[in-house]
């Protein structure tokens, strides 16, 4: 049996960052990706020094370069089942049933936002539909912005965005969910708010043009930004028999690690904040301190 130091399921910055981390420990490290980044659609990547602007494939095209001369195994395949084997080493079987074995376990399998259920999201997703105000609000500064949320995080959207814009209108389509308070500090931000059912998000080739209501009524923006929730993009973290909070966020301690020995979750399916950077530093914590428990466990 082919033991590894570590294996590492999700190859986006948690992932790629701590197999740089342990590869320069000469650890026996092997990583999974499914290619399925949650940003692989955005235009851009923002707020990650020295990479302002860099598209999510070449970022990931570079990381794995890197990776992969400090000996780092990279394979492009699903895993579909973890688990625990004896309380002392980890099992996962892949898409083709293949199993491998290591001594420590980091998921890094990221999310997958949930989009407004409007024809036209999809064309527009990462090009000019975003849920982050602070990933993309900048591109669009002094636009006019439409949000979009069936929920009370809308308000808190609307209202960050006026950082960036003062023209802002929130549309709940067809939810009327607003207290009266929150009607009373948009309407003192100038942010209209509107009611009506979405019929389309009218683009063209992922630029949006205009919310197009039931009625037939057009409102012109030049971005959307949506609130609409998230989910994990695998159940290996409750498989696994992890804490979780809300979403089915793995609930981890400062090192990364979770109730489970061994077993480490980085990135957005632990619960922080969802930046690109964030996602590379707890990746790092937790090579870091992975790699300290097996030199702890090899005295």
């Amino acid at each position: 049996m082919e033991l590894y130091d570590v294996i590492i399921i999700g190859g986006g910055p948690a992932g790629l960052n701590a197999a740089v981390v342990l590869g320069r420990c000469r650890r026996k490290v092997l990583l999974f990706d499914n290619g399925k980044q949650r940003n692989r659609f955005s235009h851009g990547m923002h707020n990650y020094l020295t990479r302002d602007d860099i598209e999510p494939k070449k970022f990931l095209e570079i990381s794995k370069k890197e990776t992969k001369k400090y000996g780092v195994m990279i394979k492009h395949i699903a895993i579909k089942k973890a688990h625990k084997k004896n309380k002392s080493h980890f099992t996962v079987t892949d898409a083709n049933r293949k199993i491998y074995h290591s001594k420590k376990l980091i998921l890094a399998t990221g999310l997958i936002d949930k989009l407004p259920d409007v024809p036209g999201a999809k064309n527009i997703y990462g090009k000019s539909m975003f849920h982050c105000p602070y990933c993309d609000g900048w591109e669009v500064k002094d636009k006019k912005i439409a949000v979009y949320s069936q929920t009370k995080g809308g308000v808190e959207l609307a209202l960050t965005l006026t950082r960036w814009s003062k023209e802002i209108i929130l549309f709940t389509d067809g939810k009327k969910f607003l207290r009266q308070k929150d009607k009373d500090i948009l309407k003192r931000k100038n942010i209209k708010i509107i009611f009506s059912k979405i019929a389309l998000f009218e683009n063209r080739k992922g630029k949006l043009k205009s919310l197009v209501l039931s009625n037939g009524e057009k409102y012109f923006a030049d971005a959307l930004f949506f609130s609409n929730g998230y989910q994990v993009q695998c159940d290996l973290v409750e498989s696994l028999g992890c804490n979780v909070g809300k979403n089915s966020l793995a609930l981890t301690n400062k090192s990364q690690q979770t109730n489970i020995k061994g077993l480490y979750v980085a990135g957005d399916a632990s619960k922080d904040m969802h930046f690109v950077v964030v996602a590379a530093a707890e990746g790092a914590k937790a090579a870091v301190y992975i790699n300290k428990e097996l030199m702890g466990e090899e005295m």
